[in-house]
């Protein structure tokens, strides 16, 4: 019978996460070779194979044509085989090890996340709190929330919330705002990580854009205890600001929102079955994500003048 692995599994391998990369670096690190292993490994497999999988270029290894088109296949099986081996480990149905970045975690899921614990005990939730895109189909990562547009390659996702973003500022700058337009007396804190434009929010206020000149920031986290410590006025999700908004940290001094296409979303590897422990978690989000951003009361209730605010649900 003719051997239907002409190349060796690690090649396989290497192949996959290169054409998927686009580097040689990545699938080293994954097969713990170096990268001259697994150049060997891409030009013996052209040689045994007799095609060319990769063209060399100045922006790295791009894969041809012939590759691009059994590329789902080959993600799809070593996807089946992680799956396999897992379940000849007995997999791990109560333990949920989940990735999100420092915002999302610090401001949202830790103030939420006994809620799920209380539904569901037999779940031990694990927290993997990085701003690194790290490769669900090739980790013992289950899930992931990510904020962004979605698109990622590799990855299913499904928008959990917080497309809509509005400035705050602590309750002592909102007493010094009347109209949008003072915001210019205030220094607008610059989230580089989030990157939430100001300019179409000055669009939808009605008034010229005003310069960026307040502190930076490359952590989102800092970003909003800058706000708090009235440092100045940010730009923010209002999922993310809502708990502060309404234990009175932050305000929402003017009740104009921007709708953009970013937002958080929850990642899956491509081509994986979805575990009953990630089927819970997901339906717990559905239901606790809108449940946050409602139940707007007037801020002139706290004290802040007019607008909304929305208050956290327990």
């Amino acid at each position: 019978m003719a051997n239907p692995f002409p190349i060796p599994l690690n090649a396989l391998r290497a192949i996959e996460i290169v054409a998927r990369r686009g580097a040689l670096a990545p699938a080293a690190e994954e097969l713990g070779v170096t990268p001259g292993a697994v150049s060997q490994h891409l030009r013996r497999a052209e040689e045994r194979l007799g095609i060319e999988l990769f063209k060399r270029t100045a922006q790295g290894l791009k894969p041809t044509a012939a590759l691009r088109q059994v590329m789902p296949q080959l993600t799809a099986g070593f996807n089946a085989l992680a799956d396999g081996i897992a379940g000849l480990k007995g997999g791990d149905e109560h333990v949920l090890t989940l990735t999100v970045g420092s915002v999302f975690a610090s401001r949202w899921l830790i103030w939420r996340i006994a809620k799920f614990n209380h539904l569901h005990p037999d779940i031990e939730v694990r927290l993997v709190v990085t701003g690194t895109m790290i490769d669900l189909a090739h980790s013992d990562i289950d899930v992931g929330i990510r904020f962004g547009r979605g698109s990622w390659p590799g990855v299913r996702s499904e928008l959990v919330g917080g497309s809509r973003y509005s400035p705050v500022v602590a309750p002592p700058l909102a007493r010094r705002l009347r109209t949008p337009a003072d915001l210019r007396h205030l220094p607008l804190i610059r989230d580089t990580a989030s990157m939430l434009p100001w300019e179409p929010w000055f669009a939808a206020a009605g008034i010229a854009p005003i310069p960026l000149g307040g502190p930076r920031y490359d952590d989102p986290t800092l970003a909003f205890d800058a706000a708090i410590s009235e440092q100045g006025a940010l730009m923010a999700v209002d999922l993310m600001s809502a708990d502060a908004v309404s234990d009175g940290r932050l305000v929402r001094p003017f009740d104009i929102h921007v709708d953009s296409d970013v937002g958080y979303w929850l990642i899956v590897a491509e081509g994986r079955r979805m575990p009953r422990k990630v089927q819970l978690f997901r339906d717990w989000l559905r239901a606790e994500v809108p449940d946050s951003a409602a139940g707007y009361v007037d801020q002139a209730r706290r004290g802040h003048g007019g607008g909304k605010v929305a208050r956290s649900p327990g």
